[in-house]
C-alpha cells in the first residue's frame, strides 16, 4: 500500500544506521514487524503461570489421568501387547503346503 508520511529525520537516521537497513521503507517495514511481535510477546506473558509443560512420560501419563478425572471417565487403561497363544503361534510357524498332484512322465511318445 502506498503512503506519504512525514517521518522524522533523526529518528529515521538512527534507525537506519542501528538496523543497516537500506532503504527506509526496509526500516518503516522492520518496524511495523516488531510491533506486531510484541503483541504477540505480551499475549505470552498475559499467559504466564497458566502454561504446563512437563515432557516426561510421567508427566504425560499424570496429565492424561487428570484430564480422565476432570471428564468424570475412568483412567485410561495402560496399554499391554497382545501375547499370541500357543494355537496361533503354531499356525505362524507352520509353512503352507501346497496340494501334491503326481506329475505326468513325460518320454518319447511311440
Amino acid at each position: 500500500m502506498r503512503t506519504n508520511i512525514e517521518i522524522d529525520d533523526k529518528l529515521m537516521e538512527a534507525a537506519m544506521a542501528t538496523g543497516k537497513f537500506k532503504t527506509k521503507r526496509e526500516a518503516v517495514e522492520e518496524g511495523l514487524r516488531m510491533i506486531k511481535r510484541r503483541r504477540a510477546y505480551d499475549a505470552l506473558l498475559a499467559a504466564r503461570g497458566t502454561l504446563h509443560w512437563d515432557d516426561s512420560d510421567e508427566g504425560w501419563a499424570q496429565w492424561r489421568a487428570q484430564q480422565a478425572l476432570q471428564a468424570h471417565e475412568a483412567e485410561p487403561a495402560p496399554y499391554v501387547p497382545a501375547v499370541p497363544t500357543v494355537a496361533e503361534a503354531a499356525v505362524k510357524k507352520a509353512p503352507a503346503r501346497a496340494a501334491k498332484t503326481p506329475s505326468a512322465k513325460r518320454g518319447p511318445s511311440k
